[in-house]
């Protein structure tokens, strides 16, 4: 390597980009223990307050005196449990689609589903502002990476119109932008697609749970059948609370990734037990329609108080509220001095946003109360005097 180890560290610290981990003692909640201090934290993706419902937790304890720890093998080896099966019946009854597949992460799946949809001479265009696994699962693929202006359906359309005959033509967006909150305009995304042959894969990783009926997340509040959006991609480790992922479509593509998808083939399957908390974490969220309202409540509050402190905030109406900034010194400072207060805020800093568009990056959730999203608005108020 041209650069040492530590000198790549130390010019990351010198930039103000340096990352380092926090220590966790405890559930996932508002009120968390971190390096042996409590805070109020607006860090985490429970965007529903799930990741510690005790009906999930006992569901959990409760399979894993039927199924023990760990798989064991893969899913086509003899890894597949019969309440993996019930998950993936019950996420595809869920979204509205055939089936469902389950992978170990959303990573896992987003590389392994656009490996195994598009290759050497093949097409894949996506979003500026997508997830860094969905742009690292089309540079592995070796196809041609193209990525259009953010949710611009009209530049994704002449880009399309540019491409030669040859090839298939894959269309990536996320649903719900991770740094941003924003949500993609998904009906005209897909309107483009249909008109020019292209197939269309959403990652609605920060909206299943939380928008749509019973939490069908992004894709079905946007009133889209599988045939507009035919590959459907969620995680279950943010609104769902649990862990893991799953893509939902017809019952050829499911067929096909099962045959194709070297990230599906080749792991050891999730645990059974993080599977049947999941089946709980369904049923919880169909039953208690009252959290996402409380949600929307919450974020509503927040807009309106730091409206009136005169934050920069973005145009997101979703849990991710990001406070921009500007420069990673600002962002950290800021970070730093609303830790001071007992109010834990991650500053997001360049190459994850880009240059010059640092942002403290507010989350919020159903477990949170009016008074926690008044005592974090106090405290920006005490940062910005």
């Amino acid at each position: 390597m041209k650069t040492s180890f530590s000198d790549y560290v130390n010019e990351r610290k010198r930039q103000g980009l340096y990352r380092s981990r926090r220590l966790l003692d405890g559930a996932q909640k508002p009120l968390v223990t971190i390096d042996g201090e409590r805070f109020l934290a607006f860090c985490s993706n429970d965007y529903l307050g799930l990741a510690n419902h005790p009906k999930i937790v006992a569901a959990f304890k409760q399979a894993a005196d039927i199924y023990g720890v760990g798989s064991g093998a893969s899913h086509l080896v003899i890894g597949h449990s019969r309440v993996h099966h019930e998950l993936e019946e019950a996420l595809a009854e869920r979204v509205g689609r055939d089936r469902a597949l389950l992978f170990s992460s959303g990573y896992m799946a987003n590389m392994g589903v656009i490996n195994a949809l598009a290759g050497r001479g093949d097409h894949v265009l996506e979003d500026k502002l997508n997830h860094a696994s969905l742009l690292d699962g089309a540079l592995l693929s070796n196809a041609k990476l193209q990525r259009y202006f953010h949710s611009d359906p009209s530049n994704l359309e002449k880009r399309l119109q540019q491409l030669n005959a040859d090839g298939e033509r894959l269309v990536v967006t996320d649903t719900v932008f991770s740094m941003d909150g924003d949500v993609a305009p998904l009906a005209s995304i897909s309107s483009v697609c249909q008109q020019h042959g292209a197939v269309l894969m959403v990652d609605d990783a920060h909206g299943f749970g939380v928008m749509g009926g019973g939490g069908a997340g992004a894709v079905n509040a946007a009133g889209l059948s599988q045939q507009d959006v035919p590959v459907l991609m969620a995680t279950l480790g943010k609104a769902m609370g649990t862990a893991g992922a799953f893509i939902a479509g017809s019952e050829d593509l499911i067929d096909y990734l099962v045959q194709k998808a070297r990230t599906y083939i080749y792991t050891t399957a999730l645990p059974p037990a993080v599977a049947a908390a999941t089946l709980e974490s369904l049923r919880i969220v169909s039953d208690e329609s009252w959290r996402q309202e409380k949600l929307q409540h919450l974020i509503k509050r927040f807009r309106l108080g730091a409206h009136d402190l005169g934050l920069a905030l973005m145009e997101s109406k979703t849990a991710i509220q990001p406070v921009l900034v500007g420069t990673s010194e600002m962002a950290t400072g800021m970070s730093d001095a609303l830790q001071k207060q007992g109010v834990l805020v991650t500053a997001i800093r360049p190459p994850t946003v880009p240059k010059g568009s640092a942002r403290l990056r507010v989350t919020l959730s159903a477990a949170h109360s009016e008074e926690d999203v008044d005592i974090l608005l106090s405290a920006f108020e005490n940062v910005l005097k």
